[in-house]
């Protein structure tokens, strides 16, 4: 025993000196190793066991209970039979002794080290571990240890990790099945007991707001008149002891409820038992008690009592979210939800004490997100299933979730809200979608419901109804590229839409007064300008007048963004009907504009400068911006009047153009530059009237763009308006013949346009006269970045159109395009550069390819594969960082193009690409981990395949006639050999999303082109595959590629099913190391000759799983260990 006493001295003070400050890291390792090789000693858990009883060393014990695990979970197989039955006799026996005065930590670890036992052991070693759970439960001394047990039962045994075989799972899974009625009925005694035995002490309640609630709205709800008398009752006042019990019954409830069936098993008083402990969450006194007696005993006591009810809420939620209700129990969901929507009552109960908001406040931050959890999984997964209950009142439930909605205390919870409300209107519309002949029946039952919500959720985002709330939101930082207040609003605006979808003429007359109210004041802001030295100046200047006109100002920006976000719901087929609601709302938002513009509110001087300026520059770029939106509206007006040939239209047009041009300027900010430049785009490509071009206005921006000495706009206004211009030019108009689309006229001023814009560009470029100009190299880039992204965004935006358009488009651009190719040797080693012309190339070949015609494309081309020698190639990926990866991958995008052309034109290309691809790139990616180029490089030789497959399999109608079965000559095999050998050595790279593109390639060639049935696949690379990929799985590298994975290696598996389970699966489990022979003939009869995809993809995760497990249960044999 002196050699335990002293091991056990000497250990504590290792301990001591471990968790020391003073320890250094080196002398931390030399502790770590000696207590790891002590560990590992066999025996060592003897001394544990001592260390357990003896000492009061929380480290100390930690590490024996550690020794202990480690023990049970790496080396039980081979620990002898009697040290088993000694541990499994001591370990309970010392938990039993010290569960009270052990720290909670050790104690829950103690219970899960002896879980771990039950885990290898019960029945059939240990029958009695369950039975023991079950008495500590029933015994009142200790209910609380036997809970815990049982929670950790459930945790460890229920859903086990790999570390054991799929047979041990199954069998676990179905022992705890076999006992879930009586740990269920145990539980539900406990959790009633504590109700009824705290009850009777709270007979005579003192009259409060909670007697007689049942009358109420709800009170239909309640039929069983055994629920109607109990749910009004107070709730009792629990000691500590009790509050603990409950605590832990429904943290064992809430995790059995994570993985049993719903069933019979789940009883009607189990069920109301619970609802009993969710009232606990929303009784408000408990709290009120707690800070009025001002104890700290008294304030935890409320905080446990708020935590009894997030525990129920978070049992119910269990329950809620699973979507497969057998039919016996759907009574017991309508049951639930009356139960529910009870406390939702009681939640959102006003009385004159306090209004909801507060009590709201009031309650557990947690109780109301469990809470709100409910209402989100009643309305998504269950809403469709209850509604058709004729005794369940949807209507009413839909005005308290009104009020719990808009009396939200945090943004959070309000936004979770919204949620709520918008999967309740995705119903609401599939569900009109499905039954058109119900539609009327089914709007009338809910039109005022809706009506409410949309007026609501309008004032909720106005300063004039929630200045307090919306002052709080954050409009400054992005998170995920949207500040608070953006998400708000749009969120907010989500929900209007969708009222708007379903309520069109409602939803309209709504908003639209508002909007109009706010426009008055916007509108009369002309009368309060006076003029000043140096401008012009708004002369408004009390505080309280100026902080009237940012409500308003901010208000009437919501408001213009939420009549744009309704553009799409006066289109199409309602064009027609809604015609005179939408020509108010365009000619309203065309009067803003022009307002803005004339008046220039955006240059104005106010009293308060950083407020009053930015809120007049937003309202005018989001008036600009809602006009916008009424793009696809305008063309369709445009059609229409093309028939009538209407004024009104051509007005409408021209008076927004007039509105645009003036902010068509260096002078004017960015952010409403831009709208107006948006606004422009969308006139000229959505809208396209004939008579664009002929404004004056139109023509004022067009001269100033060709006018080399004007001011030149920033880069993303001047390609927006270069691109609006180039389509005025280039789109055909709608509804005109061809002979009446003027393109002679279109394409000299298309020509002078591009001219304009590349002079600088052109004079580049090196000629007999001028062998090179001197241009500084910074002001070379300049010229070639803001030349070319003008051209290749006019090129992109182009590439979809007609034929005509993209002649005309290519005839401007031919000579610029001659230009890059004669600069692009110069500026092989500027990436950067480079990058830019690649780009332009790719745009090019995507968008006009044809017109380019075969010559000149092959001359680029050539040019291309010249340049990008195996240097090169290794100088722009390994030494010029991501802007060289760049360069690469936009070259081989443009090979990606040249690869899919049909036709004979490219094939020529092919060898030269593939061994650009397999010689120059592979070699120099394959064994760099970066992921770098090889997405598209994998993506270049999948196309080549894909669209080239006859340049390696030579199919004839007449061979495959002759043979009966079609076995093509195969060509180019060592080329087609060396792709497939490169994606294999992809799956053998960490990087997943290559792994699943390459995957994804190849189950695409096997599913388009019969890839894995080809002879040369089959008989040399499919097993080769399948060996790989199931290498992986072993390995759980890719482990979110499960059922990709299982997929493929069925797919493969499939063309040879015989082949596969005679040949390859014995090969395979032979060359396995870390098992023995007899496991491997195990793992060989686990696998079933199932040849349909569910169970064959079952097999390989068993077959994965049980060859893990072994090798796991064989490294942690001792050595020398005899295996029988």
């Amino acid at each position: 025993m002196a050699s335990e006493e002293a091991s056990l001295r000497a250990l504590e003070s290792l301990m001591t000196e471990f968790f020391h400050d003073c320890t250094t890291n080196e002398r931390k390792r030399e502790i770590e190793e000696l207590l790891n090789n002590f560990a590992q000693q066999v025996g060592a858990w003897r001394f544990c066991l001592y260390f357990l009883s003896s000492t009061r060393n929380d480290y100390v014990m930690m590490y024996s209970l550690t020794v202990f695990e480690n023990l049970i979970n790496k080396m039980w197989l081979g620990v002898p039979s009697q040290d088993k039955m000694e541990i499994r006799s001591c370990l309970p026996k010392l938990l039993l002794a010290h569960h009270k005065t052990l720290p909670y930590f050790i104690r829950n670890k103690l219970c899960k080290v002896i879980v771990d036992i039950g885990r290898q052991d019960w029945p059939m070693f240990y029958h009695d571990f369950f039975t023991n759970i079950l008495q500590l439960i029933q015994s009142p001394v200790t209910t609380p240890l036997g809970l815990i047990m049982l929670k950790t039962t459930s945790e460890e045994l229920a859903c086990p990790r790999e570390d054991l075989s799929v047979a041990r799972k199954e069998e676990l899974r179905k022992l705890l099945l076999d006992q879930v009625q009586t740990v269920l009925g145990l539980l539900t005694g406990i959790l009633e007991t504590v109700w009824d035995k705290h009850s009777v002490t709270a007979a005579t309640p003192p009259p409060s707001p909670t007697s007689g609630e049942s009358g109420d709205l709800l009170s239909n709800l309640l039929q069983s008149p055994s629920s109607a008398k109990l749910l009004p009752q107070p709730i009792p006042v629990l000691d500590v002891e009790s509050e603990y019990v409950c605590s832990l019954a429904l943290e064992c409830l809430a995790h059995l409820f994570s993985w049993i069936p719903l069933s019979a098993s789940i009883t009607p008083s189990l069920l109301t038992t619970i609802f009993h402990f969710a009232r606990f969450g929303c009784d408000t006194r408990a709290r009120k008690m707690a800070s009025v007696n001002g104890s700290s005993q008294n304030c935890v006591l409320g905080q446990e009592r708020g935590r009894l009810g997030v525990l129920a809420m978070s049992c119910i939620n269990e329950l809620m979210s699973k979507n497969c209700v057998p039919m016996e129990f759907e009574e017991y969901l309508l049951r639930m939800f009356q139960q529910t929507f009870y406390l939702l009552q009681k939640i959102t109960k006003d009385n004159n004490a306090h209004t909801v908001k507060s009590r709201l406040e009031e309650l557990d931050e947690s109780y109301i997100e469990k809470f709100t959890d409910f209402l989100r999984l009643f309305v998504s997964v269950h809403l469709r299933r209850i509604e058709s209950y004729s005794q369940f009142p949807v209507v009413e439930f839909l005005t308290l979730l009104f009020k719990y909605t808009f009396h939200q205390p945090t943004h959070e919870g309000y936004f979770s809200c919204l949620d709520i409300w918008t999967l309740f209107l995705d119903y609401l519309t599939s569900k009109i979608k499905s039954r058109l002949g119900d539609k009327e029946a089914v709007l009338n039952r809910y039109e005022d419901a809706l009506v409410l919500l949309l007026t609501e959720v309008l004032n909720r985002i106005q300063f004039r109804y929630n200045q307090a709330q919306l002052e709080e939101l954050d409009d400054e930082t992005l998170d995920d590229d949207q500040t608070e207040w953006q998400r708000y609003l749009r969120q907010s605006l989500e929900v209007v839409a969708k009222v708007m979808e379903l309520l069109p003429t409602h939803a309209f007359s709504t908003l639209f007064p508002v909007l109009q109210d706010n426009l008055d004041v916007y509108l009369g802001l002309q009368q309060f300008i006076v003029t000043s030295g140096s401008g012009h100046r708004l002369n408004i200047t009390a505080e309280n007048d100026c902080r009237r006109l940012h409500c308003s100002l901010r208000d009437l920006s919501s408001l213009l963004q939420a009549v744009g976000r309704l553009a799409e719901y006066f289109t199409g087929d309602v064009f027609a009907a809604r015609f005179t609601d939408a020509l108010t709302v365009v000619e309203r938002l065309v009067k803003v504009t022009l307002y803005g513009s004339q008046i220039k509110l955006y240059n104005i001087e106010t009293a308060v400068p950083s407020v009053l300026k930015p809120d007049l520059i937003d309202v005018h770029a989001q008036s600009l911006a809602a006009l916008q939106a009424y793009s696809h509206w305008l063309a369709q007006y445009c059609s229409e009047a093309h028939r009538q040939n209407t004024q009104q239209f051509v007005t409408l047009i021209s008076t927004t153009m007039d509105a645009i041009t003036p902010l068509i300027s260096t002078k004017v900010q960015d952010k409403l530059l831009l709208s107006a430049c948006h606004l422009l785009v969308s006139l000229a490509t959505t809208v396209r009237p004939v008579f664009l071009i002929s404004i004056p206005a139109v023509q004022k921006v067009f001269n100033s763009i060709i006018d080399a000495s004007a001011q030149r706009l920033t880069d993303k206004a001047q390609v927006l308006v270069c691109r609006a211009l180039s389509n005025t030019l280039l789109l055909p108009w709608p509804n005109l013949p061809e002979s009446e689309q003027q393109w002679p006229l279109r394409s000299i001023n298309h020509a002078s346009l591009i001219s304009a814009l590349s002079r600088d560009y052109h004079s580049l470029k090196p000629s007999a006269a001028a062998p090179q100009r001197k241009v500084p190299l910074d002001e070379t880039k300049v010229i070639i970045h803001q030349t070319l992204s003008v051209l290749e965004d006019i090129v992109e935006n182009i590439s979809g159109e007609s034929t005509k358009s993209r002649q005309i488009c290519y005839q401007s651009l031919q000579e610029s395009v001659q230009v890059s190719l004669a600069l692009f040797p110069a500026f092989i080693h500027q990436s950067d550069v480079t990058d830019e012309m690649l780009s332009f190339f790719l745009t090019l070949f995507r968008g006009l390819r044809v017109q380019m015609g075969v010559p000149f494309t092959e001359q680029i081309i050539q040019t291309f594969l010249n340049m990008f020698t195996r240097e090169q190639l290794a100088e722009s990926i390994l030494h010029e960082g991501s802007t060289g990866c760049r360069v690469v991958e936009k070259f081989l995008k443009i090979l990606q193009v040249v690869v899919q052309e049909p036709g004979q034109v490219f094939k020529p290309f092919l060898p030269s690409i593939i061994a650009l691809c397999m010689e120059q790139v592979y070699p120099i990616i394959a064994e760099r981990p970066s992921p770098d180029v090889k997405a598209e490089l994998f993506e270049l030789l999948f196309r080549t395949l894909h669209h080239n497959w006859r340049y390696f399999f030579k199919s004839t109608v007449l061979a495959s006639v002759q043979r009966g079965i079609a076995e093509e000559q195969m060509e180019n095999e060592p080329q087609f050999s060396a792709i497939m050998q490169a994606f294999g050595q992809s799956f053998l790279q960490p990087d997943i999303h290559l792994f699943k593109q390459n995957l994804f390639y190849l189950e695409t060639l096997n599913t388009k082109q019969k890839l894995y049935h080809k002879k040369i696949f089959r008989t040399t690379m499919l097993f080769q595959f399948v060996n790989v990929l199931l290498q992986v799985l072993v390995h759980k590298s890719h482990d979110l590629l499960q059922e990709e994975i299982g997929i493929a290696i069925y797919n493969m598996a499939s063309v040879d099913f015989d082949g596969f389970f005679a040949a390859f699966l014995p090969e395979f489990l032979s060359s396995c190391d870390g098992v023995d022979a007899n496991q491997k003939n195990v793992l060989g009869r686990n696998f079933k000759m199932d040849r349909d995809l569910p169970s064959f993809t079952q097999n390989v995760h068993r077959l994965v799983n049980d060859l893990r497990y072994y090798r796991l249960c064989n490294d942690s044999l001792p050595p020398g260990t005899v295996k029988l």
